[in-house]
């Protein structure tokens, strides 16, 4: 294979350099258990503690508020978990969601479901959009949690978070926010954005694997998922990933450092990408159009199989795919697709190329002259287009 040209970051990212400076003291130096009180462990506690301050003071928070997980997922289940049962000591068993959220939060509330919470998912409008108002209007007074993502994982719409924070402050509901896809892509300050309980992952910034964190507000009770020790300030039991934290910090602070210049150069990229899959016919851009992530492009072409699509890109060196690595393994369309109102048979043909500022305006022009003609190949041996061309079936698209 003569390239290979990666646009899959929001499955995860290359390390940068930074990164992995950062983490190689750690397995050779600074190794001891940050619980230990001898020297090389209270080295290790010095390079936690200064990882944690670090990474606060770019998210706008006290370091006291950042706990350390192994990754989104957990901070997700943690997050809404703690708000949950806080609420049912109240008498609070009401939780607001979406029907878009990545699945660390939809199965953590269908678990709760079954355990005698009840859940609103709101409806996204087709553009992947929700409103404030829409969030107010669904608060009762046994709400207990509002868990609205920053930015889809699929297809990169970006939620008027600050404003649906402020809702919930004004009404007293706890308002966590999956920012996964958004930490190091966009501004995001956790007090300005009114959240009280915010999941961040490394890997999705071009920090390492299995780790990341929970920022919540101080005075917001957390419950432990994880017993057996006194880590984390009790709220986390495990002897803490410092390589990973170290890591993570320091991805962050380059992410941050760069932010305005990677926006500018990453969301020209994706226009230019957009406009040039949008000359494929029958085609159709999901999500907002500018109100989405810099690096997100997410497209549906009628009467082909996204997994067809993939497999032949990937034979033409473009690392791609259709939808949330997590649910990669699945034959269903992507749920995300389906609550933007999509039909299930053009769903099924969707791609999503997700930029770094790693990618080059050359890889752009690769992925839209290849795109096109693996697209034209792919429908010429569809018997389902084959029928909409000759007008069995009506274009959906």
């Amino acid at each position: 294979m003569a390239r290979t040209i990666y646009v899959d970051n929001a499955a995860t990212t290359a390390m940068n350099e930074e990164a992995v400076a950062a983490m190689t003291p750690c397995f050779m130096e600074n190794y001891g258990n940050p619980s230990s009180l001898h020297t090389v462990g209270q080295r290790a506690k010095e390079a936690l503690e200064n990882a944690r301050a670090e990474i606060a003071g770019l998210l706008g928070a006290q370091p006291g508020e950042i706990y350390f997980t192994s990754g989104g997922s957990e901070a997700d289940n943690q997050a809404i978990r703690s708000a949950a049962y806080v609420g049912l000591a109240k008498g609070k068993k009401h939780i607001i969601s979406t029907a878009f959220e990545h699945h660390a939060v939809l199965y953590t509330l269908k678990k709760l479901e079954k355990e005698g919470f009840e859940v609103t998912y709101l409806d996204v409008h087709s553009d992947g959009l929700i409103s404030a108002a829409e969030v107010e209007a669904a608060l009762r007074e046994d709400t207990a949690l509002v868990t609205i993502m920053y930015a889809n994982n699929e297809v990169g719409t970006i939620e008027p978070v600050r404003e649906i924070g402020a809702v919930c402050r004004a009404h007293g509901v706890l308002f966590h926010c999956d920012a996964v896809q958004a930490v190091g892509h966009i501004p995001v300050d956790v007090v300005k954005d009114n959240i009280d309980m915010l999941s961040v992952s490394a890997h999705k910034f071009h920090g390492p694997k299995g780790v990341g964190l929970l920022y919540c507000r101080k005075g917001v009770p957390l419950k432990s998922l994880i017993e057996g020790g006194a880590q984390e300030r009790n709220r986390r039991a495990g002897t803490e990933n410092i390589a990973g934290i170290c890591g993570m910090a320091a991805a962050l602070r380059v992410a941050v450092s760069h932010l305005q210049e990677n926006m500018k150069r990453e969301s020209y990229l994706r226009d230019k990408l957009i406009a040039g899959l949008e000359s494929i016919p029958h085609s159709k851009l999901n999500g907002h159009r500018t109100v989405r992530l810099p690096g997100n492009v997410n497209m549906c072409f009628e009467g082909i199989e996204g997994e067809s699509l993939l497999l032949l890109l990937d034979a033409k060196g473009i690392c791609a795919s259709s939808g949330s690595a997590c649910t990669s393994g699945s034959l269903d369309p992507s749920h995300v697709l389906l609550a933007l109102g999509l039909p299930h048979e053009v769903a099924h043909g969707s791609l999503r190329l997700s930029l770094s500022e790693y990618n080059t305006e050359e890889e752009i022009d690769y992925i839209i002259r290849e795109v096109p003609k693996v697209v034209e190949y792919l429908r010429s041996i569809s018997p389902v287009w084959e029928e909409l061309e000759n007008g069995t079936r009506k274009h959906l698209i």
